[in-house]
């Protein structure tokens, strides 16, 4: 079974955002990029299940400019077989405009198995497993925290509100990864030096069919505001009435 891992390049995680003066986005210049984390965790997983027997390859696929291809090496490095890179020099992908080239890709791969980070650390939007998995009528897992691959079949544990929750989908299937499904490993030297000879196949949205246009508009991009103070209260009386002045009681 082949396993197609979508990853995204994205800020670090160790860089504090900056946002342009001029508000229309986050200034990007000489900032430090690297894999998406729950990308990272995907990559992970389906190494684990290539290592386990129960893939046999795993392909790597980013969409983006040609710096994109430093996280598709980074992929490799960890241990996945080929990549793939659908170039465009767009600022932003949309979710949809994702999942429709990601479905383009999974036409031309075939994977058994889609796993996916829950969400990209820099928009948060937690929408293109969900598109993708609709766009192609498979059946879909969010936010996992185990996988474990049976015949012709992938039971997805998932944490929910009231504990946790196992699905059992048929495959091909779509999966997306939370943080307590693995801890991803470090690419060692060695395989860093093999990544930069492993396959690494370039194609576009225009060859493969799709309309990568934005539909959205981002206004304006803003700093957070500041926390104020808190108040300390001397009696539960004080509490009480704090909390009706605020609407909760």
């Amino acid at each position: 079974m082949k396993i197609l891992v979508p990853v995204k390049r994205v800020v670090d995680t160790n860089v504090k955002i900056r946002v342009k003066a001029d508000g229309t986005g986050v200034d990007l210049a000489n900032v430090k990029m690297s894999m998406n984390p729950f990308d990272e965790i995907a990559v992970e997983e389906a190494l684990r299940l290539k290592e386990a027997g129960k893939a046999t390859e795993v392909v790597v696929v980013s969409i983006g400019s040609d710096k994109s291809a430093e996280t598709l090496r980074t992929g490799l490095a960890m241990g996945a077989d080929r990549a793939v890179l659908v170039k465009t020099d767009a600022a932003s992908v949309e979710p949809l405009a994702v999942a429709k080239l990601l479905k383009a890709v999974i036409a031309t791969e075939q994977p058994g198995l889609v796993i996916l980070g829950k969400q990209a650390i820099d928009d948060d939007s937690n929408q293109t497993g969900q598109m993708l998995a609709a766009l192609l009528g498979w059946p879909q897992a969010t936010f996992a925290s185990k996988v474990v691959i049976g015949d012709g079949t992938v039971d997805v544990t998932r944490e929910i509100d009231g504990g946790l929750e196992t699905l059992q989908l048929k495959l091909p299937a779509i999966v997306t990864t939370d943080l307590r499904l693995n801890e991803p490993r470090y690419a060692s030297l060695p395989n860093i030096m093999k990544a930069k000879k492993k396959p690494l196949d370039e194609t576009t949205p225009e060859a493969l069919g799709v309309d990568a246009a934005p539909r959205l508009t981002v206004l304006k991009t803003v700093e957070p505001t500041g926390r104020t103070a808190g108040v300390k209260l001397g009696s539960v009386d004080e509490l009480v009435a704090k909390l009706k002045q605020a609407g909760v009681l």
